[in-house]
């Protein structure tokens, strides 16, 4: 791996590619600081003061989501397997009709902050505020740990960096940009950081998208056509499902497990979920989570363009045998079309893209952890908690980002899918049952949510610990031993109803009950009568 590394992008500039992010981060870092002006309330720090606009936290949100994965792993995944790469698009895109109809209007009239606000209406605030920092810190932690190992793969790649320590130099950098924009700009620094990723990723996706059409005149049939006489003998199965997932009936179940996990993952993500309450109202929270729904699922269909672009003008051999295989598709792509300059700016964006998932990865987990567990937890919701809030949120924002430097050394040379498929599966585990028995469920309670919570956070890593995504397997992230007996590289099939099942068991085992309170929240999280009282607390 390391050799290939150090190989670097044949025709790639480094010098070229520098110049660009400097004047990237440049350019966010005086965002940043024009947004941190109006900081001075947690509503502020956490919540950009509520102030954007619908169609403003779409972008965000497009922007957050929208991570490096998304347009090199999936234009990759395209290029080499077709309809099989192009199933991880459509995974994502139907995961936000889930957030739409199910979570972000309930969300954005019951909470404050955090989830922990959510499940802390109805029942018991210690416990579950506990429960729900532990889920969110994970997730965080783990989404994060994959984004900076990314970042160091990526950007060494680009940038041409060949040793070990240039390489743990890269991810120091892009850890402590990460932790300036979150101490510096809080929430609104961080969205407007997200807004102007968004704008560039698309944009550049979209002139790609056309230059590529343009080689073929506008013609589809004839891009895929191209694309299937360069696949050589396996050209014709890019038109075929089950390429990559249709070959036992181990994959195809292992398949539906993933496409499980992020189609109701992403309805669990906390930074995705912490974006419901930077908007005003919860009218404005739906806005915006359709306007997220078109930018994506145009970006993703751009990304079929892209993918069978590679394979059609580069050539699924050239791209397997690059740097960084999969990965290198679209800049190997943007080589072709535009030479080292275009080269360039895909990098920028690709920059770009992990900074803004980073950032706000980052403050999520920094909010959580102040407002759940410090305000709340162990000073019990007293003035002083409150007053020391932002200032600890600030703190955890520092560990949290060294961590997250030290967890992406340590892990640059594995394999850092499974970290992701984790992060979504603790979300659509955890999260997701805990949340929508809470707005739908009379009957729930304190016992059940603690039991879905830590129950699922539970047997999901252990199914992932012992599944081949860790050991026995060639992509294994343990090579030298086979300990795994979960024949599923995802535990989302098993894990997701398992977690349902554990939240209903523990509150049928308990006798607390509190119908009161779920008549208010349903009729706040239906009606919004009380929110902006709530949020205003």
């Amino acid at each position: 791996m390391n050799a290939l590394l150090a190989a670097g992008v044949e025709g790639s500039r480094p010098g070229l590619n520098i110049t660009i992010f400097a004047i990237f981060v440049a350019i966010t870092l005086g965002i940043v600081v024009w947004a941190s002006r109006d900081n001075r309330t947690a509503a502020d720090y956490y919540a950009a003061g509520r102030a954007f606009s619908g169609p403003q936290n779409g972008i965000a949100i497009s922007g957050d989501y929208l991570s490096a994965a998304s347009f090199l792993g999936i234009a990759g995944a395209i290029a080499l397997y077709g309809y099989d790469g192009f199933l991880y698009s459509i995974g994502f895109l139907v995961a936000w009709l889930v957030a739409l109809l199910l979570v972000a209007e309930l969300l954005r009239n019951t909470g404050k902050f955090t989830l922990g606000d959510v499940l802390a209406f109805r029942m018991r605030q210690r416990p579950v505020r506990a429960a729900a920092a532990t889920s969110t810190l994970a997730v965080s932690l783990f989404y994060l740990l994959a984004q900076m190992a990314g970042a160091g793969v990526l950007i060494s790649l680009l940038l041409g960096v060949s040793t070990s320590a240039g390489q743990n130099l890269v991810i120091a950098i892009v850890g402590a940009i990460m932790i300036v924009y979150v101490l510096v700009g809080g929430m609104k620094g961080t969205t407007w950081v997200q807004i102007v990723k968004a704008v560039l990723l698309i944009g550049a996706a979209a002139a790609m998208t056309v230059w590529v059409l343009g080689r073929y005149d506008f013609n589809v049939s004839s891009l895929l056509q191209d694309a299937v006489n360069h696949g050589g003998k396996t050209g014709a199965k890019l038109l075929e499902p089950g390429f990559k997932y249709g070959k036992t009936g181990t994959t195809k179940i292992d398949f539906l497990s993933l496409a499980l996990a992020l189609v109701l993952g992403t309805a669990g993500l906390p930074h995705v979920l912490m974006r419901f309450y930077t908007v005003p109202t919860a009218k404005e929270a739906r806005r915006s989570v359709v306007w997220a729904i078109g930018l994506i699922g145009v970006f993703y269909l751009f990304t079929l363009i892209l993918g069978y672009g590679a394979g059609a003008l580069v050539g699924p051999e050239k791209i397997a045998k690059a740097p960084g295989k999969e990965n290198a598709a679209a800049p190997l792509l943007a080589l072709e079309l535009g030479g080292p300059v275009l080269l360039g700016f895909v990098a920028a964006v690709a920059f770009a893209t992990i900074l803004a998932v980073v950032a706000g990865l980052t403050i999520t987990a920094s909010a959580s952890f102040a407002h759940d567990v410090y305000a709340n937890v162990i000073k019990r919701g007293s003035g002083e908690g409150k007053v020391h809030e932002v200032r600890v949120a600030r703190i955890t924002a520092v560990v949290i980002g060294a961590l997250a430097i030290v967890g992406g050394i340590l892990a640059k040379n594995q394999n850092v899918a499974f970290l992701v498929a984790l992060a979504f599966a603790v979300a659509a585990s955890a999260n997701l049952p805990t949340i929508l028995y809470s707005l739908f469920w009379r009957r729930f309670n304190t016992a059940g949510a603690l039991w879905s919570i830590y129950g699922g956070l539970a047997v999901t890593v252990v199914l992932i610990v012992f599944s081949p995504a860790v050991s026995g397997a060639p992509s294994a992230m343990i090579k030298s031993h086979d300990f795994h007996w979960f024949p599923l590289s995802n535990p989302g099939l098993v894990s997701i109803p398992v977690s349902f099942a554990l939240g209903w068991l523990g509150t049928i085992l308990s006798k607390e009950r509190d119908d009161s309170k779920y008549a208010e929240i349903q009729v706040r999280s239906l009606t919004g009568v009380g929110a902006e009282k709530a949020v205003q607390q």
